[in-house]
């Protein structure tokens, strides 16, 4: 009997093994016709097959997506489609890790633009995710990117989202200040009135809802409501009729209360949101809240647990799930359940701590980054002082440059007008003694240069015809010249030439300007109305075809200009 048994014992052994390696050849059979297949898909099902695969296949996919031999930026933008569907889904720790090998590929490429939208989504998975520290860290990083850019847009997207980190850290007075900023910001985009301008209005509402001014929270729901409702954006409107039901639950209307909750409720419903979103956890905390108020403490505890058993471990860092337990707690002592109360209370204490501990290295991050920030103003501040001290020293040194050419020029100056005062006296001195002279002084001859033979009849002839011509005041013709005089006096103009040199020690030009200055001279002195004239006036008037030759003769037989003397000939005219 116990052959037989033996016997039919190792039958089936060997039955066992030979169906295994059967089975075995088949799988792996399975296996390769399913890679071999994989690789005449195109690259848009292979995308879809990963974004609805296990983790198991989706490596396979991948590494079909891989032969395809797609350029790096191409396959990065691809990483960034695929990691923003297993966002959607909620599914953050798949969804960073595509992110992330974005993020390798870009920075592979040099491809600033792609990095950035794969450093953007990256930081909205760590936020999903509850990762505050890391949201951080990575938005600092897109945010320094779009500064640098100058991209206004994505830094309002960037800051808006930094702003919900600040909030979560009960950071919220700078919170408040970003949005306030950034709703300034949104008026100069695109964004104003559109979904982006909605998301920064939730955002602000809720740093009111934390700071419990409750009319503030409505006044901006009410805002983003209105914005919300054209566009159809109804995770918007949803999100904002929760913050409003909050309100009213504050306020103890519970009326209102439900009408809100229940409307966001209706909303997630329709859009298929899923339990571990925040919009769904925030709405019913606050019903199970209500339910636990009015002492309905089965439903309270339904609530609860229909959103806490949904959630997963990373789910376990949100502050309203936190909240959750410590309820679930205070629901199931007013029921009785000692024990389980407790147990979530320790649920809560657990998750409280190290929330805390969490918090407090966010905190100190941020804390850091403000203070990096303000030595950096500090640093900014102290560079522009410099250059301004700078600035300052050379105009300092400038102006005195230009004042002590100021005082040369003064000093200049006053020498100037020292000296032509001098000169100014000197020649109405020589003019009062010309006026008190009934004739003109006898000029002495001089010793004749015998290069031609003047008889001395002849010569005084001609003196007399000049004297004749300067009583005539004939030199004040525009006429005069020296052929004219030549002919007035019966010579010729070699003869005149000759004479006027010898016997008025000058050239004939010098001699018509000598009379022609002592005249203008005299009669300005004495004569009013002509002082009243023009310098071009008074050139024409005695003989000279333009006022800057009148100037010319005049200074230089005075040492001073024709204004200059009027100007001191009318004081003086005023004095007398």
């Amino acid at each position: 009997m116990g052959f037989f048994v033996k016997r039919y014992a190792l039958k089936c052994i060997f039955y066992w093994i030979f169906v295994s390696n059967f089975l075995f050849i088949e799988l792996s059979a399975q296996n390769i016709e399913n890679t071999d297949s994989i690789q005449f898909k195109s690259i848009d099902q292979i995308i879809d097959l990963i974004k609805t695969s296990t983790k198991e296949k989706a490596a396979l996919y991948e590494n079909a997506l891989k032969s395809k031999k797609l350029p790096n930026q191409k396959l990065a933008e691809i990483y960034i489609d695929i990691g923003y569907s297993f966002y959607r889904k909620e599914e953050s720790e798949i969804s960073i890790s595509y992110f992330q090998k974005a993020i390798d590929l870009a920075k592979i490429n040099n491809d600033n633009e792609t990095l950035s939208n794969a450093y953007l989504k990256l930081g909205n998975s760590y936020l999903q995710d509850w990762q505050n520290q890391k949201a951080l860290d990575t938005y600092h990083k897109v945010l320094q990117m779009a500064q640098k850019r100058g991209n206004l847009k994505k830094e309002i997207v960037v800051k808006s989202n930094i702003a919900i980190v600040l909030r979560r850290m009960n950071q919220l007075d700078r919170a408040l200040e970003d949005c306030r900023n950034l709703l300034n910001f949104i008026d100069k985009t695109s964004f104003k009135n559109g979904k982006n301008h909605v998301n920064v209005l939730t955002i602000i509402s809720e740093v009111y809802l934390d700071l419990e001014q409750f009319d503030s929270v409505l006044k901006y729901a009410d805002i983003g409501t209105a914005i919300s409702t054209p566009l159809n954006y109804k995770i918007g409107i949803a999100d904002l009729y929760t913050k409003k039901g909050i309100v009213f639950y504050e306020r103890k209307d519970y009326d209102q209360a439900l009408n809100f909750l229940y409307q966001a409720e209706t909303i997630l419903n329709e859009l298929k949101i899923s339990d571990r979103s925040n919009q769904r956890i925030n709405v019913n905390y606050f019903l199970a809240s209500y339910f636990y108020d009015i002492r309905s403490y089965e439903k309270t505890i339904d609530y609860l647990l229909k959103t806490i058993n949904g959630l997963k471990e990373n789910d376990l860092r949100k502050n309203r799930v936190i909240d959750a337990h410590m309820l679930l707690a205070k629901s199931y002592k007013e029921i009785g359940d000692g024990e389980a109360s407790i147990i979530w209370f320790s649920k809560h204490q657990e998750l409280q701590d190290q929330f805390q501990k969490d918090k407090d290295k966010t905190v100190h991050k941020i804390h850091d980054q403000n203070t990096q920030q303000l030595d950096d103003k500090i640093k900014k501040l102290e560079t522009r002082q410099v250059t301004e001290q700078k600035y300052k020293s050379y105009i300092l040194i400038a102006l005195s440059v230009v004042f002590i050419l100021f005082i040369a020029i003064l000093i200049t100056y006053f020498k100037k007008q020292k000296a032509n005062k001098k000169l100014f006296n000197r020649l109405i001195q020589k003019i009062s003694d010309l006026e008190a002279k009934d004739t003109k002084e006898i000029i002495e001859t001089k010793e004749s240069v015998k290069e031609i033979t003047i008889d001395d009849e002849k010569i005084n002839a001609v003196l007399k015809g000049l004297d004749k011509l300067e009583k005539q005041e004939y030199f004040l013709s525009v006429d005069c010249n020296l052929r004219s005089i030549a002919k007035k006096v019966k010579t010729n103009a070699t003869y005149l030439s000759r004479i006027i040199n010898n016997y008025k020690g000058k050239s004939f030009n010098d001699y018509i300007n000598d009379l022609r200055i002592d005249y203008v001279l005299k009669r300005l002195k004495n004569d009013n109305k002509f002082r009243s004239f023009s310098i071009s006036s008074i050139a024409t008037e005695i003989g000279y075809k333009s006022d800057n030759s009148f100037t010319k003769h005049f200074k230089a037989k005075t040492g001073l200009n024709p204004s200059y003397y009027i100007k001191n000939i009318e004081k003086l005219s005023v004095k007398s």
